[in-house]
Protein backbone atom coordinates (compact mmCIF):
# COMPACT_ATOMS: atom_id res chain seq x y z
CA UNK A 1 0.00 0.00 0.00
CA UNK A 2 2.75 2.41 -0.77
CA UNK A 3 0.50 4.04 -3.64
CA UNK A 4 -0.82 8.13 -2.71
CA UNK A 5 -2.13 10.36 -4.63
CA UNK A 6 -1.58 14.54 -4.37
CA UNK A 7 -3.60 16.77 -5.76
CA UNK A 8 -2.10 20.02 -6.21
CA UNK A 9 -3.33 23.24 -7.88
CA UNK A 10 -1.86 25.45 -11.01
CA UNK A 11 -3.10 28.70 -10.07
CA UNK A 12 -4.25 30.82 -12.94
CA UNK A 13 -1.38 32.45 -14.06
CA UNK A 14 1.26 30.74 -16.25
CA UNK A 15 3.86 30.16 -13.85
CA UNK A 16 3.14 32.08 -11.33
CA UNK A 17 1.04 31.37 -9.34
CA UNK A 18 2.40 27.66 -7.98
CA UNK A 19 2.88 27.61 -4.43
CA UNK A 20 5.63 25.95 -2.61
CA UNK A 21 3.72 22.60 -1.31
CA UNK A 22 2.14 22.33 -5.02
CA UNK A 23 6.14 22.18 -6.63
CA UNK A 24 7.54 20.07 -4.00
CA UNK A 25 4.00 17.59 -4.37
CA UNK A 26 5.59 17.33 -7.90
CA UNK A 27 8.86 17.27 -7.21
CA UNK A 28 8.39 14.20 -5.42
CA UNK A 29 6.12 12.54 -7.35
CA UNK A 30 6.71 9.42 -9.56
CA UNK A 31 4.14 10.49 -12.35
CA UNK A 32 2.51 13.54 -12.81
CA UNK A 33 -0.93 13.88 -14.43
CA UNK A 34 -1.81 17.37 -15.53
CA UNK A 35 -5.42 18.66 -16.59
CA UNK A 36 -5.54 21.96 -17.53
CA UNK A 37 -7.01 23.55 -21.40
CA UNK A 38 -4.12 25.63 -22.44
CA UNK A 39 -1.16 23.60 -23.96
CA UNK A 40 1.60 26.06 -22.64
CA UNK A 41 0.31 25.37 -19.08
CA UNK A 42 0.79 21.57 -19.85
CA UNK A 43 3.99 22.10 -21.42
CA UNK A 44 5.17 24.06 -18.75
CA UNK A 45 4.54 21.14 -16.04
CA UNK A 46 6.23 18.82 -18.40
CA UNK A 47 9.05 20.90 -17.99
CA UNK A 48 9.33 20.45 -13.95
CA UNK A 49 8.87 16.49 -14.21
CA UNK A 50 10.35 13.73 -16.45
CA UNK A 51 6.83 11.98 -16.22
CA UNK A 52 4.06 14.50 -17.06
CA UNK A 53 1.28 12.72 -18.50
CA UNK A 54 -1.67 15.02 -19.73
CA UNK A 55 -5.24 14.08 -18.88
CA UNK A 56 -6.85 15.77 -21.96
CA UNK A 57 -7.15 12.64 -24.35
CA UNK A 58 -9.96 11.58 -22.34
CA UNK A 59 -12.29 13.71 -23.23
CA UNK A 60 -14.11 12.44 -26.54
CA UNK A 61 -15.92 14.30 -28.42
CA UNK A 62 -19.83 13.93 -28.31
CA UNK A 63 -19.50 12.12 -25.53
CA UNK A 64 -21.08 13.25 -21.85
CA UNK A 65 -18.58 14.81 -19.41
CA UNK A 66 -18.92 12.37 -16.76
CA UNK A 67 -17.36 9.71 -18.93
CA UNK A 68 -14.01 11.46 -19.64
CA UNK A 69 -13.93 12.07 -15.94
CA UNK A 70 -14.30 8.83 -14.90
CA UNK A 71 -11.59 8.14 -17.22
CA UNK A 72 -9.47 10.71 -15.63
CA UNK A 73 -10.15 8.57 -12.37
CA UNK A 74 -9.21 5.47 -13.64
CA UNK A 75 -5.94 6.45 -14.74
CA UNK A 76 -4.68 8.41 -11.92
CA UNK A 77 -5.90 5.27 -9.54
CA UNK A 78 -3.80 2.78 -11.91
CA UNK A 79 -1.23 4.25 -10.89
CA UNK A 80 -1.76 4.34 -7.22
CA UNK A 81 -2.68 0.72 -6.91
CA UNK A 82 0.66 -0.01 -8.27
CA UNK A 83 2.29 1.68 -6.07
CA UNK A 84 3.38 5.03 -7.17
CA UNK A 85 3.66 8.42 -5.89
CA UNK A 86 1.16 10.10 -7.83
CA UNK A 87 0.74 14.00 -8.22
CA UNK A 88 -2.26 15.42 -9.95
CA UNK A 89 -2.31 18.75 -11.55
CA UNK A 90 -5.12 21.10 -12.03
CA UNK A 91 -5.66 24.55 -13.38
CA UNK A 92 -6.36 26.58 -10.66
CA UNK A 93 -7.91 25.21 -7.32
CA UNK A 94 -8.51 22.11 -7.61
CA UNK A 95 -11.37 21.61 -5.33
CA UNK A 96 -13.45 24.72 -7.39
CA UNK A 97 -15.53 23.81 -10.18
CA UNK A 98 -13.40 20.31 -10.44
CA UNK A 99 -15.25 17.07 -10.21
CA UNK A 100 -12.32 14.79 -10.78
CA UNK A 101 -9.83 15.56 -7.71
CA UNK A 102 -12.47 15.06 -5.45
CA UNK A 103 -13.71 11.60 -7.10
CA UNK A 104 -10.25 10.78 -7.49
CA UNK A 105 -9.61 11.39 -3.77
CA UNK A 106 -12.73 9.78 -2.40
CA UNK A 107 -11.86 6.86 -4.68
CA UNK A 108 -7.94 6.66 -3.81
CA UNK A 109 -9.38 6.37 0.10
CA UNK A 110 -11.68 4.31 -0.15
CA UNK A 111 -9.30 1.97 -1.33
CA UNK A 112 -7.15 2.65 1.67
CA UNK A 113 -5.03 5.25 -0.07
CA UNK A 114 -3.04 7.87 1.65
CA UNK A 115 -5.13 11.22 -1.05
CA UNK A 116 -4.52 14.73 0.07
CA UNK A 117 -5.10 17.61 -1.92
CA UNK A 118 -3.27 21.37 -2.16
CA UNK A 119 -5.20 24.35 -2.68
CA UNK A 120 -4.40 26.69 -4.95
CA UNK A 121 -5.35 30.35 -6.34
CA UNK A 122 -8.58 30.00 -7.95
CA UNK A 123 -10.81 32.55 -10.36
CA UNK A 124 -12.75 33.82 -7.78
CA UNK A 125 -9.48 34.89 -6.14
CA UNK A 126 -8.03 36.61 -9.39
CA UNK A 127 -11.76 38.02 -9.66
CA UNK A 128 -11.51 40.03 -6.17
CA UNK A 129 -8.24 41.16 -6.95
CA UNK A 130 -9.15 42.40 -10.48
CA UNK A 131 -12.45 44.13 -9.84
CA UNK A 132 -11.86 45.38 -6.58
CA UNK A 133 -14.37 43.09 -5.04
CA UNK A 134 -14.56 42.20 -1.20
CA UNK A 135 -16.68 39.29 -0.72
CA UNK A 136 -17.43 40.35 2.63
CA UNK A 137 -18.57 43.46 2.20
CA UNK A 138 -22.25 43.11 1.37
CA UNK A 139 -21.90 38.97 1.09
CA UNK A 140 -21.25 37.10 -1.78
CA UNK A 141 -23.11 34.17 -4.03
CA UNK A 142 -21.51 31.91 -5.86
CA UNK A 143 -23.91 29.89 -8.39
CA UNK A 144 -23.16 27.86 -11.45
CA UNK A 145 -25.30 29.16 -14.52
CA UNK A 146 -27.03 25.86 -14.86
CA UNK A 147 -28.53 25.67 -11.90
CA UNK A 148 -29.87 28.77 -11.62
CA UNK A 149 -32.13 27.71 -14.33
CA UNK A 150 -32.76 24.01 -13.48
CA UNK A 151 -33.25 24.58 -9.50
CA UNK A 152 -35.39 27.21 -7.80
CA UNK A 153 -32.67 29.25 -5.80
CA UNK A 154 -33.03 32.19 -3.41
CA UNK A 155 -31.19 34.91 -5.07
CA UNK A 156 -29.95 38.21 -2.74
CA UNK A 157 -29.97 41.39 -5.08
CA UNK A 158 -28.28 43.17 -2.01
CA UNK A 159 -25.07 40.67 -2.29
CA UNK A 160 -22.47 40.35 -4.51
CA UNK A 161 -23.94 37.39 -7.41
CA UNK A 162 -21.13 35.54 -9.19
CA UNK A 163 -22.10 32.85 -11.84
CA UNK A 164 -20.25 30.48 -13.56
CA UNK A 165 -19.86 29.08 -16.52
CA UNK A 166 -21.86 31.40 -18.83
CA UNK A 167 -20.94 29.99 -21.95
CA UNK A 168 -22.66 26.59 -21.30
CA UNK A 169 -26.10 27.87 -19.16
CA UNK A 170 -28.65 25.39 -19.98
CA UNK A 171 -26.92 22.52 -21.47
CA UNK A 172 -28.33 19.29 -19.70
CA UNK A 173 -26.38 16.93 -21.98
CA UNK A 174 -22.96 17.27 -20.37
CA UNK A 175 -21.75 17.18 -24.05
CA UNK A 176 -21.60 20.52 -25.04
CA UNK A 177 -18.57 23.22 -25.31
CA UNK A 178 -21.13 26.02 -25.65
CA UNK A 179 -24.77 27.17 -25.48
CA UNK A 180 -25.97 30.25 -27.39
CA UNK A 181 -27.86 33.43 -27.14
CA UNK A 182 -31.39 32.09 -26.66
CA UNK A 183 -29.96 29.89 -23.22
CA UNK A 184 -28.35 33.12 -22.05
CA UNK A 185 -31.66 35.20 -22.57
CA UNK A 186 -32.96 33.22 -19.99
CA UNK A 187 -30.63 33.28 -17.79
CA UNK A 188 -31.54 36.96 -18.19
CA UNK A 189 -34.93 36.45 -17.30
CA UNK A 190 -34.02 34.71 -14.51
CA UNK A 191 -32.30 37.12 -12.59
CA UNK A 192 -34.12 39.85 -13.86
CA UNK A 193 -36.79 39.07 -11.04
CA UNK A 194 -34.15 40.57 -8.93
CA UNK A 195 -31.78 42.71 -10.91
CA UNK A 196 -33.32 45.25 -13.33
CA UNK A 197 -32.21 44.57 -16.46
CA UNK A 198 -30.13 47.96 -17.28
CA UNK A 199 -28.15 46.96 -14.17
CA UNK A 200 -24.19 46.95 -15.35
CA UNK A 201 -22.45 43.54 -15.31
CA UNK A 202 -19.19 42.31 -16.11
CA UNK A 203 -18.33 39.88 -18.05
CA UNK A 204 -14.88 38.63 -16.58
CA UNK A 205 -11.86 36.15 -17.57
CA UNK A 206 -8.51 35.89 -15.30
CA UNK A 207 -5.28 36.33 -17.65
CA UNK A 208 -4.01 33.17 -17.62
CA UNK A 209 -0.21 34.46 -19.56
CA UNK A 210 1.70 37.19 -18.11
CA UNK A 211 1.49 39.33 -20.77
CA UNK A 212 -2.12 39.24 -20.73
CA UNK A 213 -4.46 41.53 -19.19
CA UNK A 214 -7.89 40.33 -17.31
CA UNK A 215 -11.40 40.68 -19.95
CA UNK A 216 -13.24 42.70 -17.49
CA UNK A 217 -16.45 44.14 -19.92
CA UNK A 218 -19.15 45.93 -18.54
CA UNK A 219 -22.74 45.99 -19.99
CA UNK A 220 -26.33 46.20 -19.02
CA UNK A 221 -27.99 42.94 -18.32
CA UNK A 222 -29.72 43.25 -21.05
CA UNK A 223 -27.21 42.85 -23.23
CA UNK A 224 -25.62 39.61 -22.00
CA UNK A 225 -27.16 37.23 -24.70
CA UNK A 226 -26.05 38.72 -27.62
CA UNK A 227 -22.28 39.28 -25.76
CA UNK A 228 -19.55 37.10 -26.82
CA UNK A 229 -18.42 34.69 -24.39
CA UNK A 230 -16.68 31.51 -23.53
CA UNK A 231 -16.97 28.36 -21.23
CA UNK A 232 -14.48 30.24 -18.82
CA UNK A 233 -16.20 33.48 -18.91
CA UNK A 234 -17.95 34.72 -15.59
CA UNK A 235 -20.90 37.12 -14.28
CA UNK A 236 -20.24 39.35 -12.03
CA UNK A 237 -23.76 40.99 -10.67
CA UNK A 238 -23.05 43.93 -7.98
CA UNK A 239 -25.68 44.84 -5.55
CA UNK A 240 -28.66 46.33 -6.68
CA UNK A 241 -29.77 47.08 -3.33
CA UNK A 242 -29.14 48.23 -0.15
CA UNK A 243 -29.06 45.75 2.68
CA UNK A 244 -32.03 45.98 4.70
CA UNK A 245 -31.85 46.15 8.67
CA UNK A 246 -33.36 43.59 10.64
CA UNK A 247 -35.02 45.46 13.72
CA UNK A 248 -35.63 41.96 15.54
CA UNK A 249 -31.88 40.73 16.21
CA UNK A 250 -30.93 43.99 16.31
CA UNK A 251 -32.93 44.47 19.44
CA UNK A 252 -32.31 41.25 20.70
CA UNK A 253 -28.27 42.29 20.53
CA UNK A 254 -29.02 45.52 21.68
CA UNK A 255 -30.09 43.64 24.62
CA UNK A 256 -27.04 41.54 25.23
CA UNK A 257 -24.80 44.62 24.93
CA UNK A 258 -27.12 46.02 28.06
CA UNK A 259 -26.36 43.09 30.09
CA UNK A 260 -29.03 40.37 29.06
CA UNK A 261 -27.09 37.48 29.11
Amino acid sequence: MSGRLHIVGLGVLLGGHLPPLAANAIAAADVVFVAAADPLVERWVMSLHAEVRSLQPCYVDGEPRPASYARMVGQMLAEVRVGRRVCAAFYGHPGVFAWVPHAAIAAARAEGFPAVMEPGISAADCLYADLGLDPGEHGCQHHEASQLLLYRRRLDPSALLVVWQIGVVGDRSLKRRATGPAYRALLVERLAADWPREHRVALYEAAALPHQAPRIDWLPLSALPEAPVAMHTTLVVPPAQPMVPDPVFRARLAALDDGGA
